[in-house]
């Protein structure tokens, strides 16, 4: 039967964002209700499910879409979840599930680099952020910390505080990789990541099972499902299962209640004090568009028709060949090491930044695919097997991506199982992030020569992967003409509800968007608490009716 319910915060999403936010403001006596449209699914169910999938490159295959909850599924086949209205397609991949999309991702946790919050007053393009890099600075600390990140201190990143950890130790094929490519000025450094290179938080350290995608067996990476459970141990009511489809609000545009269904599709009324919304750049405002209403026909908090616009990511195009030594990469995390010189700098007026990410995944699976499909067995079928194995290694760019408004998630006429739109993303790629790719390519082509490479295979020329890092959509700003929330992430329409997401950073650098979304959100929780002490102390018990 329908349960009402009622607290001091109600969150939205309990991916890493939103269950890290929801523990923030717990610590201060408050109730909070976390709702989460997926199911609840525990490491050892999704360990199980990787060792036994027959599609191990396949980092979706662990993480099948709950037929109440979908999300985006490309292999062996696109389940059309995410509608694609061109003119580029953007295959987005992400998790519903309690936990979020981090259970399965490579826990780089670069923070951005000043200036990229500065590059339409720096460089004439994209916009500048409504805060300084200075008042992120503590709370990427805190994050970092929340998190046990391991790095080096020098990243081109100004930080108050050291690194919880020491980086995660080298791996042998990443230390000769460094040493040949130095001499033509390449500075290769160990990634930035969540990932523990000695116990911390109860936690092991990385022994390298180099399957960090889809899923570290361990717990040696942080990840979502670990900030749900210490919402919940913090005292969270987390709801599993509960697909939110509409945001209620009163007459004078005050946030009222959230409505869910539950697998059955019974609705059930959530009502609050403060509201966050703390799902991806994708499901977010896609609620938003559909919580339409006779004050709000265009949906909520997009007075300013931003809602859905400047969706951003970081496409990069890469180089496979075989270097003259032995490297056997496939041992130690996933994505170890990177060039980050590319990041920042006055060409960006003209041109993309980027960074450079090295690969360590094992070759065999790809290599045997290829081999048979080449139609080579027996003795030989070995032979180039190992080769590959010991000789091939890949790089990729990570490219910036400027907003567009073009660029954008609507609601699509199609309608899930439960009879809720649909997203639809219309994607195109500028001619800025081309020509950053064009001039990545390069030093591809010099990184190659370095390594003695040969047999080499670039990407398809035109074609552009996806890195999962979805941004914008929801962007932040001063002027409520051109964005969607305030440096705090309050809607500028609703003043008790708030967006705790990477949706809503302006711009999308060239580092994977969870570190800053994080930090973006702990500043948002400590902004939040004084606000609504003015009158009533948040420290109501979760009511049920």
């Amino acid at each position: 039967m329908p349960e009402s319910l009622s607290a001091d915060f109600v969150v939205i999403g309990s991916g890493i964002i939103g269950s890290l936010t929801a523990h923030r403001l717990l610590k201060q006596g408050a109730s909070v209700v976390i709702l989460e449209a997926g199911p609840r699914v525990t490491r050892g169910e999704i360990v199980g499910r990787f060792r036994n999938s027959p599609r191990k490159s396949d980092w979706m295959s662990p993480y099948p879409p709950s037929p109440w909850a979908p999300h985006p599924i490309y292999q062996p086949k696109d389940n059309g979840y995410l509608v694609q209205a061109g003119p580029y397609p953007y295959p987005a991949e992400y998790i519903r599930q309690v936990g979020g999309t981090t259970w399965h991702w490579a826990a780089q946790a670069w923070r951005v680099v000043p200036n990229d919050l500065r590059i339409k007053s720096l460089y004439g393009v994209g916009v500048d952020w409504p805060l300084t890099y200075e008042e992120l600075d503590p709370f990427y600390q805190e994050a970092e910390e929340i998190m046990g990140v391991s790095g080096l201190p020098n990243t081109g990143s100004p930080r108050s505080k050291p690194f919880p950890m020491e980086p995660v130790a080298e791996i042998w094929a990443m230390r000769r990789i460094r040493e040949r490519i130095a001499p033509g000025g390449y500075e290769l450094v160990g990634n930035t990541t969540a990932r523990n290179s000695r116990s911390y938080g109860g936690r092991p350290a990385c022994c390298g099972n180099n399957s960090c995608q889809p899923i570290c067996p361990i717990d040696a990476q942080y990840h979502g499902g670990i900030a749900a459970a210490d919402a919940e141990a913090a005292g969270a009511k987390l709801i599993p299962n509960a697909v939110v489809y509409k945001i209620e609000h009163d007459s004078q545009g005050r946030i009222a209640a959230v409505h869910y269904y539950d697998p059955n599709k019974t609705s059930h009324r959530v009502t609050g004090k403060t509201f966050i919304l703390a799902a991806n750049g994708i499901e977010s405002p896609k609620l938003l568009l559909i919580s339409t209403s006779d004050k709000y026909p265009n949906g909520l908090a997009n007075s300013s028709g931003m809602v859905g616009r400047h969706l951003m990511d970081h496409p990069s195009t890469s180089i496979t060949f075989d270097a003259d030594e032995e490297l056997w990469l496939g041992r130690g995390p996933q994505s170890p090491s990177s060039i980050n010189t590319m990041r920042d700098g006055a060409f960006r007026t003209e041109h993309s930044a980027y960074r450079l990410d090295f690969t360590n995944i094992s070759r065999v699976l790809g290599a045997t695919q290829a081999l048979i499909d080449a139609g080579v067995y027996g003795i030989e079928l070995e032979k180039r097997l190992r080769h590959s194995a010991a000789y091939e290694m890949s790089l990729k760019n990570v490219l910036e991506v400027l907003p567009h408004p073009e660029n954008r998630i609507t609601i699509s006429t199609q309608k899930d199982a439960m009879g809720i739109p649909k997203p639809e993303a219309h994607y195109a790629i500028d001619d800025y992030t081309r020509r950053g790719a064009e001039v990545s390519s390069k030093d591809f082509a010099r990184i190659a020569e370095l390594m003695g490479g040969t047999n080499l295979r670039y990407s398809k020329e035109g074609s552009f992967a996806n890195n999962q890092h979805i941004t914008g959509t929801m962007s932040m700003g001063k002027d409520p003409k051109t964005s969607v929330v305030d440096s705090y992430g309050r809607t500028h329409d609703h003043e008790n509800l708030f967006i705790a997401s990477t949706g809503i950073m302006p711009t999308a650098a060239t580092c994977n968007s969870t570190m800053t979304g994080l930090a973006l959100a702990l500043r948002t929780a400590e902004h939040i608490l004084p606000t609504q002490k003015n009158g009533q102390a948040p420290n109501s018990p979760i009511s049920k009716s």
